[in-house]
């Protein structure tokens, strides 16, 4: 989502939480929302929790989640996420799959996250459609699906219906919903704030961005990227990292066009004011310290920038911080 596009409502998200499902399942569903609140000017995400009767949820770890509500209570909305662990057919009952059947239709996407495909699928709401389970069941709900075709891919969209196999194909899951309703470079951002990056060994720098396959996909993207990355406190013209990478700046700009929706000039930008943000949230160093350091020569320039990105200038934002 580029810094011209229209502003969009926040998504309202439901999710329905079973007692013993994992609390990863839960983070990679409820985190990277957060995040994306975090690094775009407005919230772009809005969520609740429910329970099968309203009462707290002790997961497998020990840890009770307070719910917002009872699953009765549920209505309609934008997404509804249904996160179940073991024993789901213990907590969810003939009522509960009655109702998941009716209200699901009330949705635009409907995920089953980890055993939470097998409460889509007992709704029949996964007729005939394509699907995925933990690796580790995958075999017993075939058998017990005969209907479904299941795919032992990481996470399935089949139309508003989606389902993941786990706690980390559902932060992937996450990452597509991110990237499919606010593009790419928020994808990437999200990522970037859970230092995600596929491939990297414990050793490795941690990277600003989180390239994930696109490296794969777009080496020459992603040489531009690190490039950029390298050099945010001494920022290049497009034409300058153009000549670096031994590109046109025509193909530079068609490549970031094409990869993220957004051009060079003002993905560097945004680049530098994340890092810069970080600096605010993250650090004791002065305004004008933060400045230099992400390649602004003006303090003027730079508060105007960030305000212009995140709606409040650095300054505020941090003296918000330690009022919390």
């Amino acid at each position: 989502m580029s810094e011209e596009a229209p502003r969009q409502r926040p998504l309202d998200v439901t999710i329905v939480l079973l007692p013993e499902s994992s609390i990863m399942s839960l983070a990679s569903v409820l985190d990277p929302m957060r995040a994306a609140n975090r690094v775009v000017p407005e919230p772009v995400f809005r969520w609740n929790i429910f329970s099968p009767q309203g009462r707290p949820v002790l997961l497998t770890c020990g840890v009770e989640i307070r719910a917002d509500g009872a699953f009765a209570d549920v209505t309609s909305g934008d997404v509804l996420l249904v996160i179940a662990g073991f024993n789901q057919d213990r907590h969810a009952d003939r009522a509960f799959i009655s109702r998941l059947k009716k209200v699901a239709q009330r949705f635009g996407i409907v995920a089953g996250i980890e055993s939470g495909c097998w409460l889509l699928a007992r709704s029949g709401l996964l007729d005939g459609r394509d699907a995925t389970a933990h690796w580790e069941e995958l075999e017993d709900f075939a058998a017990a699906f005969p209907a479904l075709n299941v795919r032992a891919d990481r996470f399935v969209t089949d139309g508003p219906l989606w389902t993941s196999g786990g706690a980390s194909p559902t932060f992937d899951m996450m990452l597509h919903l991110v990237r499919a309703r606010f593009g790419s470079a928020v994808a990437l951002d999200v990522a970037s704030v859970f230092v995600y990056d596929e491939t990297h060994a414990a050793t490795d720098a941690q990277p600003l961005v989180s390239l994930g396959r696109l490296g794969e996909r777009e080496p020459e993207l992603a040489a531009a990227i690190r490039l950029m990355e390298r050099t945010i406190d001494r920022p290049l013209t497009v034409a300058a990292l153009a000549r670096r990478l031994g590109f046109s700046t025509r193909k530079l700009e068609t490549l970031f066009a094409g990869g993220l929706g957004i051009g060079p000039g003002a993905y560097y930008l945004r680049l530098r004011l994340t890092a810069a943000q970080r600096l605010v949230r993250d650090t004791s160093l002065s305004i004008r310290d933060i400045a230099l350091r992400s390649g602004f020569d003006s303090l003027s320039a730079f508060s105007r920038a960030f305000r212009n990105h995140f709606g409040t200038s650095p300054l505020k934002l941090r003296v918000e911080l330690r009022g919390k």
